[in-house]
């Protein structure tokens, strides 16, 4: 598989917290930095997706943002 992301980090997956419609995946990139996302359930399955397994973390985005008060 190609892709244009260019922001594609290697992780393995430390945790999968279900809801009713989509999931938290939880990869653990290394020196401590955990990088979340929100998928739907049918992508899990579809991906094969278990804790312990390695997975990307594939970034594409125009802006993040970040806020406090």
């Amino acid at each position: 598989m190609k892709i244009s992301a260019r922001n594609q980090i290697k992780g393995k997956i430390i945790a999968i917290q279900k809801g009713a419609v989509n999931a938290i995946i939880k990869l653990d990139i290394g020196g401590g930095n955990i990088i979340s996302a929100t998928i739907s359930l049918e992508s899990i399955d579809e991906l094969g997706l278990e804790v312990g397994k390695s997975a990307y973390a594939i970034i594409k985005a125009t802006s993040v943002m970040v806020g406090v008060e």
